[in-house]
């Protein structure tokens, strides 16, 4: 059996996947607004959370298409640590910040990614990673407003 292409455009499981994944970026930053200091953790602590693995699983795909060639650029692999450690540093400061902090590494990982899907033939994947980019980063921007 033929190994598939990920050249192709994404599957329609993929983009249900991308999209069902916005949701905790659309809740959690009405969630900031709603409710920001409601019982439990506030929308903005919850937002973070999730924007920060986020924002390290974008690094990861680095990794990833590093892997398969063995003489992978040094600044690729470097570059897939980086929003991992963007990510874990916008924990540690408060929630405006951190979310303000992801909303700029998430269209920085976009902008990085643009060059990278390009070089690798994923330019087909590039729609959907800005509509992703986009909502995520645009959620991380009203979460930190309502901080």
């Amino acid at each position: 059996m033929p190994t598939p292409s990920i050249t192709a455009a994404p599957s329609p499981a993929a983009l249900w996947l991308g999209y069902a994944g916005l949701l905790p970026f659309v809740a959690g930053a009405a969630w900031a607004w709603i409710a920001p200091t409601a019982g439990g953790p506030a929308g903005g602590a919850l937002l973070l959370a999730y924007a920060a693995a986020i924002v390290s699983f974008l690094g990861g795909i680095h990794w990833g298409l590093a892997l398969r060639d063995p003489l992978a650029r040094e600044g690729q692999l470097l570059w897939g640590v980086t929003p991992s450690l963007v990510a874990w540093g916008a924990l540690l400061v408060p929630a405006r910040a951190g979310l303000a902090a992801c909303a700029a590494a998430l269209i920085a990982c976009y902008l990085v990614d643009r060059r990278l899907y390009a070089r690798e033939g994923l330019a087909a994947w590039l729609t959907l990673r800005w509509r992703l980019t986009a909502i995520a980063g645009l959620s991380c921007l009203v979460g930190a407003a309502a901080g």
